[in-house]
């Protein structure tokens, strides 16, 4: 396996870091202590190509590979970017654009994917509920069919972007007493008569990316935005796996190595007894620490971005693999880091109480670690 870089996919991180850190980071620390999405930053985000790296270009799109799209997200994390305007971006491009790309018939995709490339739409994904979470087949979302389509009901919970998105891939009970074989995703979009936002989450970290209940009351939808056959809607969620625990993640990954460069220059910089606190042990084991996460997750992450582009299909030891390493593994090296910049590091100026914040969504979100322990136990 070879992880080096093409010419241009360095020349398209080097882009991304010059951009973001130009264009983005000066606002991140206002909107991250306001709990606000930026929607300037992610108009930007858009004029850039972001959003629709992987789309094919006649869908707005820029043809690009798996690859690529980690190439940009650790650019982001890497240039300071926070974990909330990522998380929306991770969620609207692959959770939501990259279903309907692969699944959408053509009327949905013309009508979808250029706006979700440009960033003129916003997506999102709808599958965990109240009562179901790690547990999809509990699922309590209904879709009954009706003329000319299905009658959606039910309540969505911890949606990333919910509050501003303009089209939803929600998943529902097509067969309600058929487990996994009974679930089905739908395309839903704003404006949609039974289709509402709920209550909006206030949450530890990835502040500026929204995130809300979502509310269908006998939201009516057309048959053409049935995604796939009905009953293919779990494979469908588990085919997001990969970019979940690949593109997803390599903002972390990315936010890594901004964390590496800030401990880095903080311990040169920081004198106490008369020397600068990197010519202590305890620090340059800390350190260490730091530097040996970020190259160990960057290589799991590109890893699977590397079989993705090969045609490799779905390999979900892989991608639990990654998850719960770059998940439970980050937690005490985040810490560390921490704790290195002292009472420094307890403030938000610093930056790195933010990143500690946002990555302890990582041991969660897409699925806990004790669920990835239970795919790697089973698939071995």
């Amino acid at each position: 396996m070879d992880f080096r870089l093409t010419d241009e996919q360095k020349m398209l991180r080097e882009q991304v870091l010059r951009f973001a850190r130009n264009e983005i980071v000066p606002r991140v620390r206002e909107h991250e202590l306001a709990s606000t999405f930026d929607r300037a930053s992610w108009n930007k985000l858009g004029e850039l190509g972001i959003f629709g790296l992987h789309f094919p270009p006649e869908y707005g799109g820029g043809g690009g590979t798996v690859t690529s799209c980690v190439v940009v997200g650790e650019a982001l994390g890497a240039a300071g970017v926070d974990g909330g305007l990522t998380l929306s971006y991770g969620a609207h491009s692959f959770l939501c654009g990259d279903t309907i790309l692969v699944h959408g018939s053509e009327a949905v995709r013309k009508r979808c994917l250029p706006k979700l490339a440009s960033g003129e739409w916003i997506g999102c994904m709808g599958l965990t509920e109240p009562g179901a979470g790690s547990d999809v087949a509990a699922l309590r979302t209904r879709a009954d069919r009706r003329d000319g389509g299905w009658l959606l009901n039910g309540t969505k919970m911890f949606i990333t972007n919910g509050a501003i998105a303009d089209v939803a891939v929600i998943y529902a009970k097509t067969a309600p007493n058929a487990g996994h074989a009974g679930i089905s995703a739908f395309v839903v979009e704003k404006g949609t008569p039974g289709f509402s936002v709920g209550r909006s989450l206030h949450k530890m970290g990835v502040r500026t990316s929204p995130t809300s209940e979502l509310i269908l009351e006998d939201c009516f939808v057309p048959d053409e935005n049935l995604l796939g056959e009905p009953g293919a809607g779990f494979g469908m969620a588990m085919q997001t796996v990969e970019w979940d625990r690949s593109a997803l993640l390599a903002p972390f990954v990315g936010a890594f190595e901004f964390l590496v460069e800030r401990c880095c220059r903080y311990a040169k910089e920081r004198e106490q007894f008369g020397r600068p606190i990197a010519a202590f042990q305890a620090v340059k084991h800390k350190i260490a620490d730091l530097k040996i996460f970020l190259e160990a997750a960057r290589t799991l992450v590109y890893r699977i971005a590397w079989l993705k582009d090969r045609g490799r299909g779905v390999n979900h030891l892989d991608a639990a693999v990654a998850k719960l390493f770059a998940g439970d593994e980050s937690l005490r090296p985040c810490n560390d880091a921490v704790v290195l910049h002292g009472g420094y590091g307890y403030c938000h100026e610093y930056d790195v109480e933010r990143v500690f914040r946002d990555g302890r969504l990582a041991p969660i979100g897409g699925g806990t670690s004790d669920i990835q322990k239970l795919i790697i136990s089973r698939l071995m």
